[in-house]
């Protein structure tokens, strides 16, 4: 089957289509021909080993140390079940259905195997390949991150990068439940970040956050654009800063900041759980969430996709399509 391929870490030019061994599923998997998957900023990371300060040992060590030990990125994707191992019964051949392989990747293939148990679901209908194939990522990181900050209606909260694919959903997921959302964006992107929830809008270029008068009770750091120093002053009582991106000394010192000020700081991996993929899917299903789609090629132009997602702006999912390999 084709698949795009890390061969080492660098620049996007380090991918290549190659022809690699097709999986058979085992007890409890699904095959799935995959149509669709994102090209997300966990792979574009991978990819160049562009991690938090701090972590490029631990990563070389996780995650091979001259190229990626698992060849193949891709986080995410929609498909459709192609065979089924012994004791599925969750899902039959034929079902389009979306997964999420998380950190253990291997999205970018013609086909993928996934575990009936894990983090699959049906495909909401009436949404394209396209679509179903970026709902995951930036939502199950969204997920995690407001559930632990316990946001609450009503709330304040604050979204730092919130055009790209993990700031997309963190403006819905936070309106939905309630809370009154503030993006930090570019002007170019206020009618995007607002139909999706936002009531107000900062452009990066013009207005820095930190110096006005507003305070919030979460900022959710999208990017790795702040730190708890610059943030604290506009953190309300009780408030709350999340480090979706942080390096290695911001994770050690979360724990401990803001304590004495009322504050708490969460940075951390994002838990990836079965359960928030189901959770994603029946908002998608509703019309209450939706993956935002910035530009989709076949896999042949996995390159150019990831040089898309290097250059910071994207305005939600890259999307290669699959349609036609094997």
């Amino acid at each position: 089957m084709r698949a795009a391929v890390v061969t080492r870490y660098g620049a996007p030019e380090v991918l290549a289509l190659r022809e690699v061994a097709r999986p058979t599923p085992g007890p409890g998997e699904l095959l799935i021909r995959v149509k669709a998957a994102s090209v997300s900023s966990g792979d574009a990371r991978v990819r160049a080993l562009r991690v938090p300060e701090g972590m490029g040992l631990m990563a070389r060590l996780a995650l091979g140390w001259s190229g990626p030990r698992q060849p193949v990125l891709g986080t995410e994707c929609s498909g459709v079940v192609e065979a089924v191992g012994a004791g599925v019964t969750r899902f039959r051949v034929g079902d389009a259905v979306v997964a999420f392989r998380g950190a253990a990747m291997g999205a970018h293939a013609a086909y993928l195997c996934v575990r009936e148990d894990g983090s699959v679901a049906p495909k909401p209908e009436g949404l394209s390949w396209d679509e179903a194939a970026a709902l995951l990522f930036g939502g199950t990181t969204a997920l995690h991150y407001l559930r632990e900050a316990r946001v609450k209606q009503g709330e304040r909260v604050l979204v730092l990068g919130a055009s790209g694919a993990v700031g997309v959903a963190a403006v819905q997921l936070a309106r939905h439940g309630g809370a009154e959302v503030t993006a930090v964006c570019s002007a170019a992107n206020a009618p995007l970040v607002t139909g999706l929830g936002a009531t107000r809008v900062i452009d990066y270029r013009t207005e820095d956050f930190t110096l006005g008068d507003a305070r919030w009770d979460v900022v959710m750091d999208c990017v790795g654009a702040t730190d708890y120093a610059r943030c604290r002053r506009v953190l309300a009582p009780g408030g709350r800063l999340l480090r979706v991106v942080c390096g290695l000394g911001g994770q050690l010192a979360a724990p401990w900041q803001g304590r004495l000020s009322g504050h708490r700081v969460i940075a951390g991996v994002a838990a990836e759980r079965p359960e928030d993929v189901q959770r994603l899917v029946e908002l998608a299903r509703s019309g209450e969430y939706r993956a935002v789609i910035d530009a989709s090629m076949p896999l042949s132009r996995i390159a150019e996709a990831h040089a898309r997602v290097d250059s910071g702006r994207k305005r939600g999912s890259v999307v290669v399509t699959l349609e036609g390999e094997a």
